[in-house]
């Protein structure tokens, strides 16, 4: 399976000790399959975002990250760019709804959507909201969704296999950041990739000392449903870069410098 990652969605400059300044990111990946067709997992900010930020991402939102809004930078664009046409993006996957990783579902309507039933549960009982917005599946999407899977098969997390899809692509729930929000694990045939969505903001704070940044830890305690919930799953991912690192690459949504090095 070959992937690509991707920035779907540059929002607000930050900087941190010995790195770059950068925009925060939202990272997205796309996977070409050999059975199931062109995944996408993610799809940050789409073309309505873009073209009609107030009425699609709300003013609110909009002020507080300061997206660039650069249609180059949509999923749909970028998998375009790539060779590939769009209709081919099959099944989309979403660590939860929150309007920056769901922007782009209407721009991939054909594809069946992933998520867990208590995430999307929660986005239409709560929508219109800060982090909820109908505009993003006013389309109708083919959602396929998931009870929350029990269990321990998955390096020591619940997984849960996918409608439509080879094994090698799960959802693995990370609760406290919303109702029902999760990880996305893929196998590229070498190892395992584990998009951790929003469980963590930033690298240093899987570390064994952990140093939450002073930007994003704000944004991230804001969005918390479950406090004590979203410390206990940074702390389990922390267990699972130190007993599995060698097997598991693990990366999150917003951070800047880890996309740049996975791409790299």
């Amino acid at each position: 399976m070959r992937i690509h990652h991707l920035n779907c969605g540059s929002v607000r400059t930050i900087d941190a000790p010995g790195l770059p300044i950068a925009p925060a990111v939202n990272h997205c990946l796309l996977a070409e399959t050999e059975r199931d067709g062109l995944v996408l997992v993610e799809t940050g900010l789409g073309l309505d975002d873009v073209r009609d930020p107030a009425a699609t991402l709300g003013g609110d939102w909009v002020a507080m990250a300061q997206p660039r809004l650069a249609e180059a930078e949509t999923a749909v664009r970028q998998v375009a760019r790539l060779g590939f046409d769009p209709a081919d993006v099959r099944h989309v996957v979403v660590t939860h709804l929150d309007v920056d990783h769901c922007g782009g579902l209407p721009d991939f309507p054909d594809a069946a959507v992933h998520v867990l039933a208590a995430e999307l549960d929660a986005a239409l009982a709560e929508a219109p909201s800060f982090r909820y917005r109908p505009a993003h599946w006013a389309h109708g999407p083919k959602w396929e969704t998931y009870p929350a899977p029990a269990g321990d098969d998955w390096f020591g997390f619940a997984s849960a296999p996918l409608a439509g899809l080879a094994a090698d692509i799960r959802l693995v729930p990370l609760g406290g950041h919303t109702a029902g929000h999760a990880g996305i694990a893929v196998h590229d045939g070498t190892r395992w990739l584990l998009h951790c969505g929003d469980a963590y903001y930033y690298h240093r704070e899987l570390a064994p000392d952990p140093q939450p940044h002073p930007v994003l830890d704000v944004v991230q305690t804001r969005s918390e449903i479950h406090h004590d919930l979203r410390l206990g799953t940074q702390a389990r991912l922390r267990e699972l870069v130190r007993r599995h690192g060698d097997e598991v690459t693990v990366f999150s949504a917003h951070d800047p410098w880890e996309l740049a090095e996975l791409q790299r």
